[in-house]
């Protein structure tokens, strides 16, 4: 789509919202306002937050057919969730806004606050969070840079885990298609001002391809001891332990023909690590809150490439630390709040390869972030700065097989973020607009190069950090039943950092552009029905350079989803979930020139019956047996497309004991 027409279109889009929030207040309904921590790293039941943020509860999570963390998100707007393995998220990939192949990077995903995103290219664990122990997932879409940093352009995912210790125990088991079986426990509870939590895991299956098989289990919980004054210290802590197969892609003719086969039948990864967080949440008077945690995460990570001979072991520590305070100091007579933080992350990464040289990576980050929020009657103003600097170095072993000789480089930058938002919040209605910065710097895997004409090693210090601005409008209403929430934006990057299979290397790319829309809208049609409708437009783009006008790769257009759920008491509780993905252009094909990758539609149904302290649970996932691939690219080197098939039609059957 021509620029020109993109920028008229969204500001249609604009001017629609602008209108939908000066006729809300005629009809409108006080909403009911819902507990959001990430929007100033303190818990608010009001934030006012000039941002498009969506809440997941407990009850969305239970009335979902998909049981696995990033199918759940992919039923929200701007969404997109990519899995190279099959639907367990072991290895998915959450696109917030359009990054495509650098999703990873530009979605920041935290668990109660603290960012779970490695320093390097590897993913987000996935199976260590267990499900039944999420509260809520909080989505703020847009830079989340000014109080989160490095890596949140696309926008922020926070996991909030259930704390509430109320008395509880439940056992839940099931069995489903591809010899699935599964089995979750729980337990809470408080004695006094103690209280703790604890979620075991396990499950186990053959996979819908070959050589899918995984297995995978944990251990979480947490544990605390409340104080007067509203405070409490506390440990959270996990353990987890993951293996799987790895059947690696298919080429065209076989993807058609054969979607369940592998070209790697004996390739496989393990990883098992650890979590381990205490921290302190104390009010020191009426009007000054103090919050801090440290955390410490371990994991090894295992890999057997049978296929080319080569087993790898790669070692990743990180820690940090992570103190807060929130002033709510009064500006003359206007209520005004200040919150200013501290984050101090620590990460080593290092790996020993049987067919390539050893390579390791440290990183440190400092980053001091301020944000004030004052209200003018109706209307609240938001201002935020944040100071970065990261500090990282990467190194290589020399490897005689390959006569590489060894590679070590060190390096340190800075950048600041900044943004101003205004809210205005009327009788059931409310409608923003903010300017803003982000950036994200190169992970440490970035850092590594090679020469074109050697293959020595090299440093690839003279990346620059990726950095732009945001601009946003949006509005958020309650009409009776009916609750909706929309934006519209633009996001402009310089220097994108990036892979280009051309030149095999992470570079700099030309300025692109993101420029969109997204709209939600929750209507409960009766006391027992309610559905959810979600879409999203995400135009990316190359705005100049060789790729000028070209979309970026991986990146629908048009993307969607509705939810129907029917709570018919003791008839049951019935779902019926669609997601729609477009179409969009090749993995690394900035030309586009490679065709698109074919869109999708899925449909999930769940059903449930409680028959306390028994509750019945029937899912299947992909009723209609769609064939789709999420992620797939072309290669030069076999001159043909590559699929990662998703799972088609599978059946899960769980029977749930509350015994408290």
């Amino acid at each position: 789509m021509h620029p020109t027409r993109c920028g008229a279109r969204l500001t249609r889009i604009a001017a629609t919202l602008t209108m939908l929030g000066l006729l809300a207040p005629a009809f409108a309904q006080t909403p009911t306002p819902q507990v959001v921590v990430s929007a100033s790293r303190f818990a608010d039941s009001d934030p006012r937050l000039p941002a498009n943020i969506s809440i997941i509860d407990a009850e969305d999570i239970r009335n979902s057919p998909v049981r696995d963390l990033p199918g759940i998100l992919k039923s929200r707007a701007g969404i997109e969730v990519r899995s190279l393995s099959g639907s367990q998220g072991m290895d998915a990939a959450v696109d917030l806004r359009g990054f495509g192949d650098t999703a990873g990077s530009n979605t920041l995903i935290l668990l109660d606050g603290q960012r779970l995103n490695p320093i390097d290219q590897s993913g987000v664990s996935w199976s260590a969070i267990p499900i039944d122990g999420v509260q809520r997932i909080e989505i703020i879409r847009g830079a989340g840079t000014v109080l989160y940093g490095d890596r949140a352009s696309g926008g922020v995912i926070n996991i909030v885990t259930d704390k509430s210790a109320a008395p509880s125990a439940s056992v839940t088991a099931t069995l489903g298609s591809n010899d699935y079986r599964g089995l979750n426990a729980e337990a809470a509870g408080s004695q006094g001002n103690l209280y703790g939590r604890v979620l075991a895991h396990y499950a186990a299956g053959d996979g819908w391809r070959r050589n899918n098989r995984f297995e995978q289990s944990s251990l979480s919980g947490r544990g605390g001891v409340r104080l007067q004054a509203d405070g409490e210290v506390f440990v959270d802590y996990a353990l987890y332990r993951d293996e799987a197969g790895l059947p690696s892609y298919l080429a065209t003719m076989a993807y058609h023909n054969r979607p369940r086969d592998t070209r790697t039948p004996y390739d496989k990864q393990e990883r098992e690590g650890y979590r381990l967080r205490p921290g302190v949440a104390l009010a020191l008077t009426d009007t000054l809150r103090v919050e801090a945690e440290a955390s410490l995460q371990h994991e090894d990570f295992k890999s057997q490439y049978v296929s080319f001979g080569s087993n790898g072991d790669r070692d990743t520590d990180n820690w940090s630390v992570t103190p807060r305070l929130r002033w709510q100091h009064g500006l003359g007579a206007l209520p005004s709040e200040t919150v200013v933080g501290l984050d101090y992350y620590v990460g080593d990464v290092d790996a020993i390869y049987s067919s390539s040289p050893a390579q390791g990576a440290k990183q440190t980050s400092r980053a001091l972030y301020v944000q004030n929020q004052t209200r003018f009657g109706d209307w609240t103003l938001t201002l935020g700065d944040r100071q970065q600097r990261m500090t990282q170095s990467v190194y290589q072993r020399a490897y005689p097989a390959w006569y590489s000789p060894a590679m070590e480089g060190e390096q340190s930058k800075r950048r600041n973020a900044a943004d101003a938002g205004l809210t205005y919040t009327g009788n059931g209605w409310r409608a923003y607009g903010k300017v803003g910065t982000t950036y994200r710097f190169a992970n440490t895997d970035e850092l590594f190069a090679y020469d074109p004409f050697t293959g020595a090693p090299m440093f690839a210090g003279a990346l620059r950090p990726q950095h732009g601005t945001i601009r946003e409008v949006g509005v958020s209403l309650r009409i009776d039943r009916v609750s909706a929430r929309a934006s519209a934006y633009r996001m402009t990057l310089v220097d994108e950092i990036g892979y280009d299979g051309n030149l095999f290397a992470n570079v700099n790319l030309d300025p692109t552009r993101r420029q969109g829309a997204e709209v939600e809208v929750d209507w409960r049609l009766g006391d027992s029905l309610k559905a959810r409708l979600a879409y999203a437009y995400t135009d990316a783009t190359f705005r100049s350079g060789a790729y000028d006008g070209k979309r970026v790769p991986l990146v629908a257009r048009n993307s969607g989803s509705a939810e129907v759920v029917w709570d018919g008491g003791a008839w049951g509780r019935y779902t019926v979930a669609a997601n729609s993905i477009g179409d969009r252009p090749y993995s690394g094909d900035f030309a586009n020139i490679h065709g698109q990758l074919a869109g999708y539609t899925t449909v999930d149904l769940q059903a449930a019956w409680n028959w306390k302290p028994v509750t019945l649970t029937m899912r299947l996932l992909n009723a209609l047996d769609k064939r789709y691939a999420p992620y797939a690219g072309y290669s030069p080197f076999i001159a043909d497309h590559y699929y990662y098939p998703a799972d088609g039609r599978t059946l899960f059957v769980s029977a749930r004991v509350d015994m408290k």
